[in-house]
This record gives structure tokens, C-alpha cells and sequence, in this order.
């Protein structure tokens, strides 16, 4: 059974991973508003996975026997200067969701709620994943300046990436 300090923390970082899938799909719509297509292809799917990390917190608040509950998910920005500043925004955000997830750990360490501890595992390695695609990203927006060439190379490189929903555990 899932300690009610837990599940609330769990609960409110469903939220934050939904409020990042929501930032997310600002951030694409604002690139296709600039025609950064490729920009805006990375965006939704990254706005993909983190409603997949939002999912997988949801259930395994149910599989312990806790309840889920949903929060209303804030209004994310919709403008940014330029790509770099889409991209600086991401970086900080992923930052302030890896000390979420810490923070989480933590929690479970405190509780001695060891099923949550491991399952919490996967996201911190994620985090790492997250923080370090987004600063390769930026150094390349940061290397490119106001290059069109570089930007153009860079939208096509970035529209090539896509998001599948994994299979549930055990398929």
C-alpha cells in the first residue's frame, strides 16, 4: 500500500509531467509558427514521451493500491524570442524536474518505501538522458547563431526524431 505523503508526491508530479508535455506542444507550435518544422517535430514528440512518464507514475499509483488524482495542469508560455531561447527554456525546465525527481527519492528514502524507490530509479536515469539531449541541442542552436544554413541542417536533423508509446511492461 502506498503511503498517502508518496501517493500525494506522485500525484503532483503527474501533474508536472503533464504540465511538460503541455510546454512542449507550446514550444512545437510555436516552431511551426516560425516554419522550424523539424523544431516542431522534436517538440511533440518529446511532448509524447513526458506524457508517457506522466502515464507510468499514474499507474503505478494505482498498482499500489493508491489513487491517482489530477490537478488542473497550468497555462504554458507561447512565445519565445528565438530558438536558442526555446531551447535555454528547456534545459532549465529539465533541470527543475530532475530536482523533482530527487526530491521524490528522497521522499522514498525517508519513508522507507522501497517499491517506489526503485521504480523512481528509472527516472532519475531519464533525467539524465533528458538534461543531456537538451544541452547537446542547445550548443548546437549556440553554435549555429544566426546561421540559416545551420538552422536548416539542424531542423532536419531534429524532424527526424519520433516518439512510439512502449508497449506496456511485459509485451
Amino acid at each position: 500500500m502506498l503511503n498517502e505523503k508518496m501517493q500525494d508526491a506522485l500525484n503532483r508530479q503527474v501533474n508536472a509531467e503533464m504540465y511538460s508535455a503541455y510546454l512542449y506542444l507550446s514550444m512545437s507550435a510555436y516552431f511551426s509558427s516560425i516554419g522550424l518544422d523539424g523544431f516542431a517535430a522534436w517538440m511533440k514528440a518529446q511532448a509524447g514521451e513526458e506524457m508517457f512518464h506522466a502515464m507510468k507514475i499514474f499507474d503505478f499509483v494505482n498498482e499500489r493500491a493508491g489513487r491517482a488524482l489530477l490537478y488542473p495542469v497550468d497555462e504554458p508560455p507561447k512565445e519565445w524570442e528565438s530558438p536558442l531561447a526555446v531551447f535555454e527554456a528547456t534545459l532549465e525546465h529539465e533541470k527543475k524536474v530532475t530536482g523533482m525527481i530527487n526530491d521524490l527519492v528522497d521522499l522514498a528514502i525517508e519513508l522507507k518505501d522501497h517499491a517506489s524507490n526503485n521504480f523512481l530509479q528509472w527516472y532519475v536515469s531519464e533525467q539524465v538522458e533528458e538534461e543531456a539531449t537538451s544541452d547537446e541541442i542547445l550548443n548546437k542552436v549556440r553554435m549555429i547563431g544566426e546561421g540559416k544554413a545551420g538552422v536548416f541542417m539542424l531542423d532536419r536533423e531534429l524532424g527526424a526524431r519520433t516518439f512510439v508509446w512502449p508497449p506496456p511492461a511485459g509485451e
